[in-house]
């Protein structure tokens, strides 16, 4: 399965993930981006995150 991975030391908490697609990305207690654990994750949704981030830290994963 492809999920979804932030490099957490390139984000600089744009947010624009979180308003692309909130159903996966969230700000956690912490003050980081994570991604939300969910059993599919939709590739056109995180491709536009991708796609919006300014700082490229976004990409697909196999797990």
């Amino acid at each position: 399965m492809k999920k979804p991975d932030i490099d957490i030391g390139a984000c600089t908490l744009c947010m624009g993930c979180v308003e692309v697609c909130p159903e996966v990305f969230r700000q956690n207690d912490s003050g980081y981006i994570e991604v939300i654990d969910l059993q599919k994750y939709s590739e056109k949704d995180i491709d536009d995150a991708i796609m919006f981030c300014p700082e490229d830290c976004i990409s697909w994963q196999e797990e």
